[in-house]
């Protein structure tokens, strides 16, 4: 099932659905994802400040895939950036001298 998510509050929900339908506990499933039990409940609830990186850790914990709609336009770009990012991580890191 494909849900548009709008506000951190729908995503919390969602994830709390799952979370329940799975019959896995709050505890339980930020002890799997590596997350504080207050975060995953901050998530649940809303928060909007929590962090992106740890969010995901709880959304492939529950099998739930991110899946973003980018506009066809912007798929040069995208591409153009990636193959940068990749460049800068391939590339070995020149040592400093003291």
């Amino acid at each position: 099932m494909r849900v548009a998510i709008q506000s951190p509050s729908e995503l919390g929900l969602i994830i709390r659905a799952v979370r329940r339908q799975s019959n896995v506990r709050t505890d339980d499933l930020a002890a799997t994802a590596g997350v504080s039990k207050q975060f995953t409940s901050d998530v649940e609830r809303g928060k909007p400040t929590v962090q992106l990186g740890l969010v995901l850790k709880l959304l492939a914990e529950l099998g739930i895939v991110f899946d973003l709609d980018v506009p066809d336009e912007a798929a040069p770009v995208l591409a153009d950036l990636r193959l940068k990012m990749a460049g800068k991580l391939n590339k070995p890191r020149s040592k400093t001298r003291t």
